[in-house]
């Protein structure tokens, strides 16, 4: 069955819209939406396929899906508005706001250290429940208690999971407010149809996620140092990761930043062509200091070298965002991706409902190759 495809795109662009029904026909997407703003100027804004795996369900512009890891950013901009406004300090101590974060020797990790990865805390290592994982504050409570798996700053692993509640508890704690309302403060003014916690009411235009998750599950606590982090940091509590829960209404509707943004393509790609405008989300400096390198070397939870920002990710050679060496952005489990290049002014976001658990994909580098040979 031949995928639909509707939407916009500029007539110098249509390398992008036939690399988007190629990743239907030749590269097994399902349903999946992408957008391109240049200049401040939508020129690409498609969406293709369908929204659930029966294929009864055509995707339209409004249909949102999780995004995974794209999240990270955007609960990383709400806590670096904070910093901005000089609410908070990058070198400040997390426990100056969050007291309870000191316990565990986890008393010296910085708001820095907590947005490249390197607080300490990638996994909970007391045994949780998913009825936790709905709780905010079992969650972040949880986090709080567990002492450090390295002493902040000397190291860095990838807090796959934790980080939505890590970053998201400390703006919380400066600001009173919870991470799926400080996203919408910033994504309303935008138009972009971004969420932490899907309201009941606008989850009837969740795309189904297409994901068999491993079965039986591991159970971390076999597994040794590294590797039981590793583990846990997937799987505790079990749905963490959303294996065998990411299309039920008690997922979308709790704040799980790290793993559980929903949104549409071109609501990812609005909040990146946001930050191009100097000082509409952040002062240029402070957009300067979390778009460089902060920390690199190996990633045992990803298992090879990483290179991270303050919550974005600049482009790396294994992960480019096109050939621009200022481009930043985060891709998500499955290949979903949000990016701004300030030096071609392009931001791009893309996101599928096929999950391919990896985050490059031969899908999202069609997209990022035909937006640069349009360009």
């Amino acid at each position: 069955m031949e995928a639909p495809i509707s939407g916009h795109c500029d007539s110098e662009f249509v390398a992008v819209r036939e690399a988007f029904a190629a990743n239907f026909a030749e590269r097994g997407d399902v349903g999946a939406a992408v957008t391109v703003i240049r200049n401040g100027e939508i020129v690409v804004d498609l969406v293709g396929g369908w929204a659930d795996g029966a294929r009864t369900r055509v995707w339209q512009p409004d249909t949102i899906v999780d995004f995974y890891s794209v999240g990270k950013a955007l609960v990383a901009l709400s806590l670096l508005r904070l910093v901005d406004e000089g609410r908070i300090d990058l070198d400040d101590r997390v426990a100056s706001v969050w007291s309870e974060f000191a316990a565990g020797g986890k008393e010296t990790a910085t708001v820095r250290h907590a947005l490249c990865h390197r607080a300490g805390v990638p996994a909970i290592r007391a045994p949780l429940t998913n009825d936790d994982l709905w709780s905010w504050d079992r969650m972040t409570a949880a986090i709080a208690a567990t002492p450090a798996w390295w002493e902040p700053g000397t190291r860095h692993s990838y807090h796959t999971n934790t980080y939505g509640h890590l970053i998201g508890e400390i703006a919380r704690r400066v600001s009173g407010e919870m991470p799926g309302a400080r996203l919408r403060a910033i994504a309303a003014p935008l138009a972009a149809d971004v969420w932490f916690g899907v309201p009941v009411a606008e989850q009837v235009r969740c795309a189904e996620l297409l994901w068999a998750p491993p079965s039986p599950f591991p159970d971390p606590y076999q597994f040794e140092g590294d590797a039981r982090m590793t583990m846990l940091s997937y799987f505790n509590p079990p749905g963490f990761c959303s294996a065998g829960v990411v299309n039920t209404s008690e997922w979308r509707g709790a704040q799980i930043p790290a793993t559980n943004g929903h949104g549409t393509a071109t609501g990812v790609a609005r909040i990146y062509a946001a930050l191009l405008v100097p000082g509409r989300l952040l002062s240029p400096e402070l957009l300067a200091e979390a778009t460089r390198p902060q920390s690199e070397g190996f990633c045992p939870t990803l298992g090879e070298d990483v290179t991270f920002g303050l919550g974005f990710k600049p482009t790396t050679p294994r992960r480019p965002f096109g050939p621009n060496p200022r481009s930043f952005g985060h891709f998500g489990t499955g290949g979903s991706l949000g990016f701004a290049d300030p030096d071609a002014g392009i931001a791009f976001g893309y996101v599928m409902n096929d999950v391919i658990p990896r985050w490059q994909s031969t899908r999202n580098r069609a997209l990022i190759e035909a937006v640069y040979a349009s360009v």
